[in-house]
C-alpha cells in the first residue's frame, strides 16, 4: 500500500496536471497499456511535519516501510486506458488530482517531452520528467524530483501498447 501510495505521489509530483496547450502530440497509439513502474526513493520522501500528524502506530510503520525500501527499487506493473483526448493533452502518464506545482515545458515533439516542475510546501519539491515514443506502440519515461527534505526518488516507467481496446481495465 505504502508503495503505490509513494508511486502515485511521485507521478503527481512529477506529471500535474495535463498540458493541453503544448503543440505536438505524443506520437502514441490510444488503447490499453501495459506500464512498468520502478521506483527508487533515497533519504526521506516525507516532511517531518507530515510525520508528526500522524498516529504514533502509522507513523511507526511508515518510517520502517521507507527505510526498508531506502535505496532499493520497487516495480510495479499495471494496465491502463489512454484515450486520444488524452494524447492530445500529454497526459498519458496519468496522475491523481491537481498539484500547485508550477511546470515549464523545456522541449516537446512528437517523440519527446521534457518537463521541469517546482511544487511548494509542504511537499516541497523540484523535478524533471521526461516521456519518450520510442515508437507509437512503446514509450519510457524518466522521473527525477528532489524532495525539500532531502529525500530523492527516481522512477523509470516502461509502457507497452497491448492493444486498441481497453475491455477489462479498471482505472
Amino acid at each position: 500500500m505504502f508503495a503505490k501510495t509513494l508511486v502515485t505521489i511521485v507521478v503527481v509530483v512529477a506529471m500535474g496536471t495535463s498540458f493541453s496547450t503544448l503543440a505536438e502530440t505524443l506520437n502514441a497509439k490510444p488503447g490499453a497499456w501495459e506500464m512498468s513502474v520502478t521506483t527508487l526513493t533515497t533519504g526521506n520522501p516525507i516532511p517531518a511535519d507530515v510525520l508528526a500528524k500522524m498516529p504514533p502506530d502509522e507513523r511507526a510503520q511508515v518510517e520502517a516501510a521507507m527505510k526498508a525500501r531506502s535505496g532499493k527499487p520497487d516495480t510495479q506493473v499495471f494496465k491502463s486506458c489512454v484515450t486520444q483526448k488524452e494524447l492530445d493533452q500529454n497526459s498519458m502518464i496519468k496522475s491523481e488530482g491537481d498539484s500547485k506545482c508550477s511546470k515549464k515545458i523545456v522541449t516537446q515533439s512528437a517523440t519527446k517531452i521534457v518537463i521541469d516542475q517546482v511544487c511548494p510546501a509542504p511537499l516541497a519539491s523540484t523535478g524533471k520528467a521526461t516521456i519518450e515514443a520510442r515508437t507509437p506502440e512503446r514509450i519510457v519515461s524518466v522521473i527525477d524530483t528532489a524532495q525539500g527534505t532531502g529525500g530523492k526518488i527516481h522512477v523509470d516507467i516502461k509502457g507497452r501498447w497491448l492493444g486498441a481496446s481497453c475491455e477489462g481495465i479498471e482505472e
